[in-house]
């Protein structure tokens, strides 16, 4: 049975907020998964709601485009797309692209592909062709899907700009990810130039990720110093590109029509949304409230996705070690991408041994009251990543209650990174 997020009910029992409770919470997860094997992976159809309603308040009207990267469970995706206030998907791979539109029909690649079989599927299908756009920031991108497929033996192929939307500081140097080569408006209306002229593509839209706002806490736990460093690093890098993606976005605008302008991420929502150049936000990390996304000052989300282990050893009277554990997180390694003990309370990694490959010790008071066969929640850094450990979201109910299993992609045989 399909998951269903629509009913007024749903919205009310989330309005109510069960997490809040921990013990009731937690112990909901516990109760609903109790006779399947872990690890589990359970997501609270109340959080879920929460956390979907919350980025459409915030997004103002404006609508939001899934990424899929942050959730990797078709059954997810099309329950959340049901929601108002959310439309097409933001897909990782053109691979999982293609897959995706065969029952989504706005589908953007989110990041240039280099995959010559995928183009060249996506080249010859009519109906993928409309309901597919491939991401470029170069003429070699160009050259690329054309020694792929020519474009006189091609459909046209849909294509979105990527502008950089990284902030070039006199003081900090380059603050942001390396993504896009197009930095400036020229640049980026030069591209689009050379889109239009070549045979074989047509322009639809322009990206830009602005990644040091939306996946950067101005609240970190660790540095609590720091965070009005990161607050006035936000508010300076925000403004600089509102006014530069402006300027690019008219440009490109003089030549082109354009069927939508992306941004945005889970934690700079609003701010985007403000823009008016913008037409649509991106998000994903915050409908299942991953940990790295506690630590923002004008939002909060509500934990709705975890995985449970067992507990297999009692090395000492305070230590307890669950089997398994060591999904750690992408980005740079440190301790806050690894998996956060929430549920008993009060437990906390060996510092020098952490999440491991097949075992996970954990000390703390709470550790004393453990015993071989119990069970401990975590809640990974980010979103989608957990689900490559699993089949299957188990999703549950406040009162404790497993509907029925959603396959993850790996559950349908699918693995795309």
């Amino acid at each position: 049975m399909a998951l269903d997020l629509t009913g007024s009910d749903l919205r009310t029992r989330a309005e109510r907020e069960p997490w809040i409770d921990a013990a009731s919470y937690w112990g909901a997860f516990t109760a609903a998964t109790r006779d399947r094997p872990a690890p589990v992976v359970a997501l609270s159809v109340e959080a879920l709601r929460r956390n979907a309603d919350d980025l459409a308040r915030r997004a103002g009207g404006i609508p939001i485009r899934i990424a899929s990267k942050s959730v990797r469970s078709r059954g997810v995706l099309d329950a959340v797309l049901a929601l108002p206030g959310f439309r097409g998907v933001l897909a990782y791979t053109l691979a999982e692209a293609l897959w995706l539109a065969e029952t989504i029909d706005d589908v953007v690649v989110g990041y240039p592909t280099a995959d010559r079989a995928a183009l060249r599927s996506l080249a010859g299908d009519a109906a993928l062709a409309a309901r597919v756009t491939v991401m470029v920031d170069s003429r070699e991108h160009l050259d690329l899907i054309d020694a792929a497929v020519a474009p006189g033996d091609r459909h046209s192929m849909r294509v979105c700009l990527d502008l950089d939307a990284s902030w070039r500081s006199r003081l900090l140097g380059h603050v942001g990810v390396r993504r896009s080569a197009l930095h400036r408006p020229e640049e980026l209306r030069d591209l689009a130039v050379e889109v239009l002229r070549r045979p074989g593509f047509t322009l639809v839209g322009v990206m830009a990720y602005e990644a040091q706002i939306a996946g950067v806490g101005d609240r970190p736990s660790d540095a609590p110093g720091s965070g009005a460093l990161v607050r006035a690093m936000q508010r300076v890098s925000g403004t600089e590109l509102a006014e530069r993606r402006a300027a690019a976005i008219a440009a490109v605008r003089a030549i082109a029509e354009l069927e939508f302008v992306n941004g945005g991420g889970t934690g700079s929502v609003e701010r985007t949304a403000a823009e008016p150049s913008i037409t649509e936000i991106a998000a994903g990390s915050g409908l299942f409230g991953p940990h790295l996304f506690d630590h923002y000052t004008s939002f909060d989300v509500a934990p709705a996705l975890a995985f449970a282990l067992d507990v297999v050893r009692k090395p000492t009277t305070d230590r307890a070690v669950l089997l398994g554990g060591g999904w750690i997180a992408s980005g740079p390694a440190a301790p806050d991408r690894a998996p956060l003990p929430v549920w008993p309370p009060g437990l906390r990694t060996e510092p020098r041994e952490g999440a491991g490959e097949v075992q996970t010790p954990l000390r703390g008071d709470a550790a004393r009251a453990l015993s071989v066969g119990d069970r401990v929640w975590l809640r990974h850094t980010k979103a989608g990543e957990p689900l490559e450990h699993t089949h299957e979201i188990i999703p549950v109910t406040a009162d404790g209650v497993a509907l029925d299993g959603l396959p993850s992609y790996r559950g349908e045989g699918r693995c795309f990174l």
